[in-house]
């Protein structure tokens, strides 16, 4: 696909929405309305961008955010802290901001239950809140005991580094003690699952620590699927830049992992039986638990949302964003549950304002990182008709292949902006 605006004229769009979500978002301030409560429960991407923009919208709005963490670590940049270019610091945000410019009620807490009928929902920490609408954006759990032998207890010895935190350190450990001349080994999950580039810029930047440090070594990636986001892009900054140290083995071709043991650092295929020094297996996934937990999951796993306004289809007044939702064409990515965390506010603030929602129009970049200083971007403008979220026609598209080293830095350089400005305009 090529691009089919400039990057200029994109920039200037998604600078734009970033700002709005191209809604019309001022239009919803106007006018008073009696004093309301929206609950955000998760304070990531995508709920702590609700929070502040529900607040922003109509500061008359008692918003509260209910996130266990004190520092969210974001999955993206993740790889950078696993590769050694960044430590944990760089990709852990704090809550201040939200409170102190923004006016929001932040709570460190773990929601337990969810009450839709009588609109409550209890904390871990003892009592409830009541609220008029409330926005999920609870992210993922995984599906441990899908494949035989992982577990929560096995992650322990072969990491899914899939969440911020302290699985992002333990993989990072264990690539820094790994021997030259080890075997890294990369299990990708099967669709859907979170930020779809994100298995593969990790096996980028784990091959570039590995090349600078311990080049005799090889990274063996045992794919459940049978192609992946930006390919033909990752294969050529692979090639170029690493040679023959990374293989990948596609579904078609035996690369579905059928058996992970723990105890002789080995995974297992239909067709053979692999053995690592390092294994990072990454699960199937489905929404959290708390989204099951309050009845706005289906059989999928995830929850169905109403495209225009991110309410769930199962339950009135509760919203879901991010990563837990079906708002398919939009990926499970961090840019994604930003922007639909500023649709999913202007909607509820409409909606409390007694107005119609109106259609949103979102965005998303993605950039990942082939090399510290080579970079590759997918982008797209998304709108709404016929009942669904769509792609808008000529927006967006992907980088070249074959492009000037120049221009890998560039979209090196515009990644590491991104992440800057993202985090910024989130908690910040």
């Amino acid at each position: 696909m090529k691009k089919t605006i400039s990057r200029r004229t994109f920039g200037k769009i998604t600078g734009a929405a970033a700002a709005t979500s191209a809604i019309g978002l001022n239009a919803c301030a106007g006018g008073k309305m009696a004093k309301a409560r929206v609950v955000v429960i998760g304070g990531g991407f995508g709920g702590a961008t609700a929070a502040k923009y529900v607040r922003k919208l109509d500061p008359s709005i008692d918003v509260t955010l209910i996130e266990p963490k004190k520092k969210f670590a974001t999955c993206p940049f993740s790889n950078t802290v696993i590769a050694g270019m960044n430590d944990m610091e760089f990709i852990s945000h704090g809550y201040d901001a939200l409170r102190k410019n923004s006016g929001v009620n932040v709570v460190h807490d773990m929601v337990t239950a969810v009450d839709p009928a009588k609109k409550s929902l209890k904390l871990a920490g003892g009592g409830s809140i009541r609220y008029e609408k409330l926005i999920m954006s609870p992210g993922i759990d995984f599906k441990y005991g899908a494949v035989e032998g992982y577990s929560m207890e096995a992650s322990l010895k072969a990491p899914h580094a899939w969440n911020g935190g302290p699985q992002t350190l333990l993989l990072r450990d264990q690539l820094h003690a790994m021997p030259d001349g080890g075997t890294f080994i990369m299990a990708p999950p099967p669709n859907p699952f979170r930020c779809p580039p994100g298995p593969y810029e990790r096996v980028s930047l784990v091959a570039h620590y590995l090349k600078t440090n311990k080049p005799k070594s090889k990274i063996l990636i045992l794919d459940a699927k049978a192609k992946f986001s930006k390919q033909p892009l990752f294969m050529e900054g692979w090639n170029a830049l690493y040679g023959d140290m990374i293989e990948w083995v596609s579904l078609d071709n035996g690369g579905k992992v059928i058996r992970v043991d723990t105890k002789s650092m080995s995974v297992e295929t239909d067709f053979d039986t692999h053995k690592g020094d390092v294994i990072n297996f990454i699960p199937a996934q489905k929404a959290a638990a708390i989204a099951h937990a309050a009845g706005v999951t289906d059989d999928s796993g995830w929850c169905p949302i109403n495209g225009a306004t991110f309410e769930s289809k199962l339950q009135k007044d509760i919203h879901v964003i991010g990563d837990a939702s079906i708002a398919s064409p939009l990926p499970k990515s961090g840019f994604a549950a930003n922007s639909e965390g500023k649709a999913c506010a202007a909607a509820v603030v409409r909606a409390l304002g007694g107005k119609d929602y109106g259609e949103p129009s979102m965005i998303n970049t993605c950039y990942s990182l082939v090399a510290p200083d080579y970079g590759i971007s997918v982008a797209m403008v998304y709108g709404f008709a016929d009942g669904k979220i769509t792609k808008v026609k000529g927006s967006g598209g992907v980088s070249p292949k074959g492009a000037a080293k120049s221009f890998r830095r560039d979209e090196a350089r515009y990644a590491r902006g991104w992440y800057a400005s993202i985090a910024s305009d989130i908690w910040g």
